[in-house]
């Protein structure tokens, strides 16, 4: 439990639904949090599997015709950093949303704040799991799980000495913050280079720089999920709550005007 338990949270149980909505959702929990309705903690997964490009990532660096050919939506996070391919078994995705003005406006402060959660989580599942250590050096920079580690934001194994496991952004609105995170579960380096045009980078290389869960402890995707939203409840000591008619539409909209538009995946034209 937190400071942030004397305030309304709901949690939302993961649900899977396309990737654009998924990112539409996050903004109207912003929204929601905004305008005076609960604050939201939530775990979701993609369905089906979804590159999310990172704000200013080039599309050049997309392999197209193969995401489109092995059925993997694509499209581009309100947040930076390179793409990160959500495979439908193996990741696990999070985000809390919240009013600014209740969180740290440091933003190493902040994710230090709204982490704590996810470091719980891996400790419910036996994973010993921390901020990475020390900056270390990009590997494949158009590859989020590839790009420099950072001790503000990235989680790895072995307390922080060892292999990236989750990754965690945030973007800010004048009033209110997004933190969304991916957690591997099962990493799968070739289904997750395939969607990047001709990376440099062989699954060896991959391997030694990212884990999922499943190389560490012997649990199932469900009790791996399960760890994830009891660590989010019990640290914003949130009740169980889902979306309202009226959000689901709002969503819905968003997606189809921002998320699912050549303008926002290829041109990045849309309002951010």
């Amino acid at each position: 439990m937190t400071d942030h338990a004397d305030r309304e949270w709901r949690l939302i149980r993961e649900e899977a639904r396309p990737g654009p909505l998924q990112m539409a959702l996050d903004e109207v929990a912003a929204e929601t949090a905004a305008s005076g309705g609960p604050r939201t903690v939530r775990v979701y997964r993609w369905a089906p599997s979804c590159l999310s490009m990172g704000y200013g990532q080039s599309v050049d660096t997309v392999d197209w015709d193969h995401c489109e050919s092995a059925n993997v939506d694509v499209t581009r996070r309100q947040t930076g950093g390179g793409g990160i391919y959500h495979d439908n078994e193996g990741d696990i995705a999070y985000s809390i949303a919240a009013p600014a003005d209740e969180l740290p406006g440091e933003l190493i402060e902040s994710y230090h704040e709204l982490c704590p959660p996810i470091l719980d989580a891996f400790a419910r599942l036996g994973v010993d799991a921390d901020f990475v250590d020390e900056e270390r050096p990009p590997i494949y920079q158009p590859a989020c799980y590839l790009r420099g580690l950072h001790p503000a934001h990235d989680i790895v194994s072995d307390g922080g000495a060892g292999r990236k496991l989750a990754g965690n952004a945030q973007y800010r609105r004048k009033d209110a913050v997004i933190q969304h995170g991916s957690i591997t579960y099962d990493a799968r380096p070739d289904a997750h280079l395939a969607v990047f045009s001709d990376p440099d980078v062989s699954v060896t290389e991959f391997e030694a720089r990212v884990a999922g869960i499943t190389d560490i402890v012997d649990v199932s995707r469900t009790e791996a999920v399960d760890a994830v939203e009891t660590g989010l409840a019990e640290w914003a000591d949130a009740d169980e709550g889902s979306w309202t008619d009226a959000e689901l539409d709002r969503a819905a909209e968003i997606a189809d005007e921002k998320y699912r538009s050549d303008a926002w995946i290829r041109e990045r034209g849309a309002e951010r």
